[in-house]
């Protein structure tokens, strides 16, 4: 992977976690919602990865 990529992985999903700990404090779904979206981001990092270093 290269590091632009993994520099917006990273940076996605430190967004994500810090509107989770937002929403948190607003409403619970919404919470629920960012939660969900937070774990779909870093396991589609490690999906690219993977696929990224079975190819090259």
């Amino acid at each position: 992977m290269t590091k632009s990529m993994s520099l917006f992985f990273a940076i996605l999903s430190v967004l994500l976690m810090s509107a989770t700990a937002i929403a948190i404090s607003y409403n619970g779904w919404v919470a629920v919602l960012c939660f969900l979206l937070t774990i779909c981001s870093i396991g589609a990092g490690f999906v690219v990865k993977a696929r990224m270093r079975r190819q090259g």
